[in-house]
């Protein structure tokens, strides 16, 4: 199946961060952390220029309740954040359904971006979407039935 083409606006279109990078998320009392890692190097300066802490922080609006930090990996090619009081006081004392901060990763993913329709070309669709996967075709069902059972 191919890529659908990305909307164009001028030189640049939108896309989802999932498809120029992966995260990892976790918690350390009421601050979540969350590493962004570029699936390729040649968009770690995309992703510096994209993601910086007010942007994440408008991201999550009224979750993260504290300052951003930022810092740079340029090794791995990989951002890290930390969201000050993100967690309602941190998995002993929140009563929050994610405490530990594990899906923060997968919400920063969500952020639309806007990058060169060339990138959006190269990556769009590279996230989390299995090869080979078309979505106009019916998700196959596992059998009900339970061959070699005696009474089936």
């Amino acid at each position: 199946m191919e890529k659908p083409e990305p909307a164009k606006t001028g030189d640049v279109t939108t896309i989802q961060l999932v498809d120029l990078a992966h995260a990892r998320s976790g918690d350390k009392g009421d601050t979540a952390n969350v590493g962004v890692i570029a699936y390729d190097a040649r968009d770690w300066e995309l992703l510096k220029e994209l993601l910086t802490p007010e942007r994440v922080k408008a991201h999550f609006g009224p979750m993260v309740k504290g300052e951003v930090d930022r810092y740079e990996l340029p090794t791995l090619n990989a951002l890290n954040f930390l969201l000050h009081g993100a967690l309602g006081g941190g998995g002993t004392v929140s009563l929050m359904t994610d405490a530990q901060g594990k899906v923060f990763s997968t919400a920063l993913l969500r952020m639309e971006v806007e990058v060169p329709v060339d990138v959006a070309r190269r990556v769009q669709g590279r996230g989390r979407t299995p090869a080979g996967f078309d979505p106009s075709q019916p998700v196959a069902q596992p059998s009900t039935t339970q061959e070699g059972v005696e009474g089936s």
